[in-house]
């Protein structure tokens, strides 16, 4: 290992997790260790699945069982034993959104260290009694806004956001907010015989009847007569005509908050919040604290605005209260000495866990971001930094692709925050694609040859150099490329779509044109205003002009506990005329439960369905398509519905899944199963990769199609049935991707794509760069915010963002074919571009 002596090994005999085919392995301690190979070689399943699932396993046996329920527990992996193993901690990408609670401040806990700092250094006005640190958290009764409860937004429902429309009637459902269906239904036949009109337009009707209806909160019960005429209504209860039923009216407000409040249903929840008007709490004017905590102050602000610095100047601020240069009072000094010596400790402490964030190109950043608006990379990074500063000792990292997300430049800070744990006397297991990282290693261990049942064989364990002779390995052509790239020549546009005026985030005011019916992609180190640009700003302005609903899908989570929508400033200025459709291609899940996945998303299911129900013993027990879904009764497993497993509660424990008893995880019932195709029942085909489907079903050309595609995009080593919330956000923009190629093209579309080669080897990002290719040949305008340089020197033209991060980014520092860009001079981006175009790297 680099001419050292190895120090301690682990020993890995007979691992067998997912695709491993009894894997043995010996690996050094102490060291920086990287396991390569293509996408679902089995890496992840050697690293995580093998390594740190049978590390915490150890650990978790000498905690006592009440405590266990705490961790989240991974299976006790296959393999014959492992030897030499210290304690593990896991940094995985984080694929759940955290709540929006959960932000910059209190992952790093630094959030925690500043509440300290005000409570017990803060300037206080006079006569104010000190506060404890909780009163400077939104999320604690002692520190909440009374107002809002924290959440720095107030919600209230209005006649405007209830009757949308007021030139409808009350028959005509004018009052938006109520249920639909039979409930509504009765609420309007209950204003009938309350004598109300329910046929005059609602804005004609008298103020006092329309804020009755809206905002009363008597719940008369009275008799309802279904279906009769208001006039017949009258009649019947003049004559005390036995009614249909007794009914009970509520006010729409009062339906609206008491569903929100109280509903299970997500649906529910979601219907009734779109009639509640968010607006800036206007006591605390959104900074979520109640008065006296937003009275207290440090250099000049409260914390809410402290925590809205972005992390630079936060250290800025504080490096002068650590280093002891701030300038205080000598009345001040000599009346409080034991405060000046709790904020330099505290500043210290602070500044010391900054820098180390500075350090990994997180300055842009802010303590209030929440973690949801985070790219997985982002939020990997900052529990590194976490541990970074822990000072733990003879630890094993395992750490899933640290690089994700970050631009080459920001990769040689992630290194140099490796080494810091390394020299500290750890050792790091990552699993990844980008070769700096990999050139980096101590030790690299290559897994394949290929993915899924071609993969699961360690191909190479050594010192990177010794890589270059296994011939079987597909890392190596990278690592040790034999020649430079091939010339190729760029596209010319077919036109520009200009956009002007962009304000959002980092950009002021910013002008920015994309060529059309070319391959462009946007490069800039994290944080430098891409993705404003590209996936919020430009996706908002075409969505709203081709009038495509284009708002973000709501994370999962309370409703109303959201950062408010940013407005969008901005224009199009030319060649709209040139996009007919957008297709935006991210990297959200393609579902929330593992009832979905790979093969109801993209479609194929419901060919196979087809198939099925178009197999001789099908028809002869008439079963249609609908039979061989798992979420139909009649042809799921009663059981388990559909699952696949059970949940057992066991106490002290946590909850375990198990295969279902009855259809041992099939998910369809005994007599579903009997139906085959080709010999295979409809769970054995869910459960083939789309490789071996690809082979099963050469027969069948709308599915032969369909699986070739998603082979191409590097995901044929996926099962059909593979759960989505199985799968990365790579994984799951890829399929997005693959779902759109499927479709006949139609040219003049735009597509627009963040990170497509998230969690790639290199040998399936040069396959998707085939793919873009052929988009682009048909017509078509791709739009990629990319980090990738592979797929950025393969582009017709590429739009430089920086230079910088944050508020030293948000200009466009060049533009141009890649070649022109790789020799500005101003561009971060540059000597990383002409490195890979075979130019001399800066």
């Amino acid at each position: 290992m680099k001419g050292r002596q190895l120090p301690g090994m682990v020993r890995v005999r007979g691992a067998r997790e997912h695709n491993l085919k009894n894997v043995d392995l010996d690996i050094p301690r102490d060291a920086l260790v990287v396991f390569t190979g293509v996408s679902g070689s089995g890496k992840s399943s050697l690293a995580f699945g093998t390594l740190y699932a049978e590390a915490q396993r150890r650990y978790l046996e000498s905690v006592s069982p009440y405590a266990r329920r705490l961790f989240h527990q991974m299976p006790v992996p296959q393999v014959d034993e492992i030897d030499g193993l210290p304690p593990a901690v896991a940094l995985q990408q984080q694929r759940g959104s955290p709540t929006t609670r959960s932000s910059v401040g209190s992952v790093t806990t630094l959030s925690n260290s500043l509440r300290m700092l005000y409570s017990r250094a803060g300037d206080y006005p006079s006569g104010q009694e000190l506060l404890y640190a909780e009163s400077f958290s939104p999320n604690t009764p002692e520190g909440a806004c009374p107002e809002c409860h924290g959440l720095g937004r107030v919600y209230e429902v209005t006649e405007r956001s209830m009757v949308p429309d007021d030139s409808l009637t009350i028959r005509e459902r004018a009052v938006a907010a109520w249920p639909p269906a039979w409930h509504g239904q009765n609420l309007r036949d209950i204003l009938v015989t309350l004598g109300y009109d329910v046929d005059t337009p609602w804005r004609d009707l008298p103020k006092k009847d329309r804020d009755w209806i809206l905002y009363t909160e008597e719940t008369p019960t009275v008799p309802v007569y279904a279906g009769l005429t208001p006039q017949e209504t009258r009649q019947a209860l003049r004559r005390k005509d036995p009614p249909s039923y007794q009914g009970t009216f509520t006010g729409a407000r009062k339906y609206v908050l008491q569903t929100f409040a109280n509903t299970e249903s997500a649906s529910m929840k979601k219907r009734v919040a779109r009639y509640m008007v968010s607006n800036e709490c206007p006591v605390c004017r959104g900074k979520r604290l109640r008065a006296e905590s937003l009275s207290v102050t440090f250099a000049g602000h409260d914390i809410t605005d402290i925590s809205r610095l972005p992390l630079a100047r936060l250290a800025q601020t504080m490096r002068p209260y650590a280093d002891g240069s701030a300038k205080v009072s000598a009345k001040e000094r000599a009346a409080h000495p034991e405060k000046l010596i709790v904020t330099q400790r505290i500043a210290q402490d602070v500044l010391a866990r900054l820098d180390v964030l500075l350090d990994l190109g997180l300055g842009y950043l802010t303590l209030d971001r929440s973690t949801p608006t985070l790219s997985p990379g982002e939020l990997q990074r900052l529990r590194l930094a976490t541990q970074v500063r822990s000072n733990l000792f003879g630890v094993v990292y395992v750490l899933d692709e640290p690089s994700a997300g970050l631009h080459p430049a920001d990769t040689v800070a992630l290194l140099r925050a490796m080494d810091r744990l390394k020299a500290s006397g750890n050792s790091l297991f990552v699993v990844e694609h980008a070769l700096d990282v990999i050139r980096h290693a101590d030790w690299i261990v290559d897994v394949g040859p290929a993915a899924g049942e071609g993969g699961g064989a360690v191909l190479y364990s050594g010192a990177p150099d010794g890589l270059r002779d296994v011939a079987a390995s597909q890392t190596r052509r990278y690592l040790f490329p034999d020649a430079a790239p091939p010339a190729r020549t760029v596209r010319e546009p077919a036109g520009w779509l200009k956009l002007a005026g962009i304000t959002r985030n980092n950009l002021h005011g910013l002008d920015a044109a994309f060529p059309l019916g070319v391959l462009t992609t946007v490069t800039g180190v994290s944080g430098s205003g891409k993705s404003s640009l590209v996936s919020q700003v430009l996706v908002e302005l075409v969505g709203r002009a081709l009038g495509h609903e284009v708002a973000a899908e709501p994370e999962e989570g309370d409703e109303l506990d959201r950062p408010a929508e940013l407005p969008l400033e901005g224009r199009i200025v030319a060649g709209l005329e040139q996009v007919r459709r957008m297709v935006r291609v991210d990297q959200k899940p393609i579902g929330r439960t593992p009832r979905s996945n790979l093969a109801t998303y993209t479609g194929l299911f419901d060919h196979v369905r087809k198939l099925f129900a178009a197999t001789k013993t099908a028809k002869a027990r008439r079963y249609d398509a609908g039979r061989f879904s798992f979420n139909v009764a009649k042809g799921r497993c009663d059981n388990c519905e559909g699952e696949g497993f059970v949940m057992v509660e066991l106490l002290f424990l946590p909850s375990v899944y198990a295969p279902c008893p009855v259809c041992a995880g099939a998910r369809y019932n005994a007599k579903t199963l009997e139906v085959t195709y080709r010999e295979r029942n409809i769970a054995e085909v869910l459960g083939m990769t789309v490789d071996a489907a690809w082979e099963f079903f050469a027969d069948e050309p709308a599915l032969h199609r369909a699986l070739d595609v998603l082979r191409e995009v590097g995901l044929g080593y996926l099962r059909l049935g593979q759960p989505a919330t199985e799968l990365s956000g790579g994984e799951a923009q890829r399929i997005k991707l693959a779902t759109e190629l499927q479709r006949a093209s139609r040219g003049d579309t735009l597509y627009v794509l963040d990170e497509p080669t998230t969690g790639l080897h290199p040998a399936d990002v040069e396959r998707l760069i085939v793919q873009l290719q052929k988009l682009v040949d048909a017509g078509n305008t791709v739009v990629a915010v990319e980090h990738d340089m592979r797929v950025v020197a393969a582009s017709d033209w590429v739009v430089d963002i920086g230079p910088g991060a944050g508020e030293e980014g948000g200009t466009v520092v060049a533009a141009g074919p890649p070649a022109q860009v790789a020799r500005s001079k101003a561009s971060r981006t540059a000597p990383y571009l002409r490195r890979f175009l075979g130019g001399p790297a800066a």
